[in-house]
């Protein structure tokens, strides 16, 4: 069985002659919560339909469960929880009452899930209040109980947290941990807030203008983004003994090509230049690094615009 839940090769997708999604090379494994990050109109929404079948592509093809065939996609992707844009809810019934016509819908049997479900969400003890009077994260979290209903292994979030005061982020946040922590759930979850993402996600893929332009786990992308002093000089070995003698400190990491990254004395380069260069190294270079997530973002998109 593939280790990925989903993969794409290729897919592009044209309205009107115009590539939305463009050959979008996309893996996802089973057991990632996967931040697909971009700007409004970045293509998102589009691949997120894709991928549920909402919408066939103009050109590449998509795999789910290690299937990519047409009749096999139809079944697989019963596997799929999805909830894109705002939840499509009965504002006049209840949340125990709008499962149960989903699930009716859906063929589900036994009423079972429905209270199984609601406990997950955190939505058990609303009782006979209607969904027309739920705040906004609690209508989020019976959008998520929707999408959750079967049992998927994959769910596929659009923008859940678009909206959501503080409050509401941290519960939706603290839900999916749960989901994928507790019952092994894969989630997608697409956003332009990298900042919220940040806080959930296991890996990313950033997208611009239709085209995935990276993935990168949270570990590298947390990594890129530590600040540090870059220092580059003509002898690196002794540059490090100079380190760990004069400024006592082993927090450096030395890169292939030679420069060093000092993650301590950040607020200090004027002593880290006088140390280095009172034991006769030559310095090429010392300059501060690191950046926010969203400016780390910004600088990719600058790269391919």
């Amino acid at each position: 069985m593939s280790e990925y839940v989903l993969q794409t090769v290729n897919l592009t997708k044209k309205y009107k002659g115009i590539d939305v999604v463009k050959k979008v090379n996309m893996q996802v494994k089973k057991g990632e919560i996967y931040g697909f990050i971009g700007l409004n109109g970045a293509g998102k929404s589009t691949l997120i339909r894709l991928v549920a079948g909402l919408t066939y592509p103009t050109e590449g093809h998509l795999e789910l469960f290690g299937e990519n065939q047409s009749k096999e996609l139809i079944h697989v992707r019963q596997q799929l929880g999805t909830l894109i844009e705002n939840p499509a809810l009965f504002p006049n019934m209840t949340a125990e009452q709008n499962l149960e016509v989903i699930r009716l819908q859906r063929g589900i049997p036994g009423k079972e899930c429905i209270k199984k479900v609601l406990s997950r969400v955190g939505l058990e003890n609303t009782g006979k209040k209607k969904a027309k009077s739920f705040s906004l994260g609690m209508k989020q979290r019976l959008g998520i109980a929707i999408a959750m209903l079967h049992e998927p292994e994959l769910l596929i979030l659009d923008e859940p947290i678009n909206g959501l005061d503080p409050m509401g982020v941290v519960e939706i946040r603290e839900l999916l941990k749960q989901l994928n922590e507790d019952h092994g759930v894969t989630i997608i979850i697409s956003s332009h807030i990298l900042s919220e993402v940040h806080q959930l996600a296991t890996n990313y893929g950033f997208i611009h203008k239709g085209e995935l332009i990276e993935q990168i786990t949270a570990n590298q992308l947390n990594e890129a983004c530590k600040a540090h002093l870059l220092l580059k000089v003509n002898d690196a070995n002794q540059a490090i003994i100079t380190l760990e003698q004069k400024l006592n400190t082993e927090n450096y990491e030395v890169m292939p090509d030679g420069a060093i990254k000092l993650f301590s004395h950040l607020e200090n380069s004027t002593l880290v230049t006088r140390v280095l260069t009172e034991s006769g190294l030559d310095i090429e270079q010392i300059s501060p690094q690191g950046d926010t997530l969203e400016g780390y973002f910004t600088s990719l998109v600058k790269e391919v615009s």
